[in-house]
């Protein structure tokens, strides 16, 4: 009973891939084709990065982690987070290992929701995207905007938020499920 209480998202898409394919044909497996390419590429994707995360957890210490990204870094947090969401390159839940691994190690909310915020607006592909298609003017004013409110909800999120709480969800209770 555990096991479809812990796979029920993936039965419901199941079903719900099923009941469209029943009324379309076409459409569902049009459906399918583009979930089954999608994680293709998620497939190929996730495991360098997974290896990447896992010599930074070996190669960066917690202590210059922290001191570069913990709640007294101060401008340093700002910057290495900038620079890290800006030479990033992937979708955004590549980042999101490199976000829990920054966070096991010390790293302040903020950077973390700010680092997050800056890969999803400011990374060197999706600007110069935007700069090609709609212009400087609009993507000044969206790095910037985006920027800003990034990092004004990630102090809004350290206000509300211990970083310990957030990894209170670890393996141990994933295996006890």
């Amino acid at each position: 009973m555990n096991a479809l209480k812990r796979y029920r998202f993936f039965f419901v898409l199941l079903i719900g891939f099923l009941i469209l394919t029943f009324l379309n044909q076409r459409l569902g497996w049009k459906a399918f084709q583009l979930t089954g390419n999608s994680i293709i590429n998620m497939l190929f994707l996730l495991p360098p990065v997974l290896i990447f995360v896992s010599l930074l957890d070996k190669w960066v210490e917690k202590e210059t982690l922290i001191k570069y990204m913990g709640k007294k870094s101060g401008i340093y947090g700002t910057v290495f987070s900038l620079v890290l969401g800006v030479i990033a390159a992937g979708p955004l839940y590549v980042a999101f290992p490199m976000a829990v691994l920054f966070l096991q190690k010390g790293a302040s909310i903020r950077y973390i929701v700010f680092f997050l915020g800056v890969w999803t607006t400011a990374k060197i592909p999706t600007a110069i995207y935007e700069f090609t298609s709609f212009g400087i003017k609009f993507t000044l004013i969206h790095i910037c905007f985006g920027l800003v409110f990034y990092y004004i909800l990630g102090i809004i999120y350290e206000k509300f938020y211990e970083g310990r709480s957030l990894m209170k969800y670890e393996l141990n209770e994933e295996k006890s499920m």
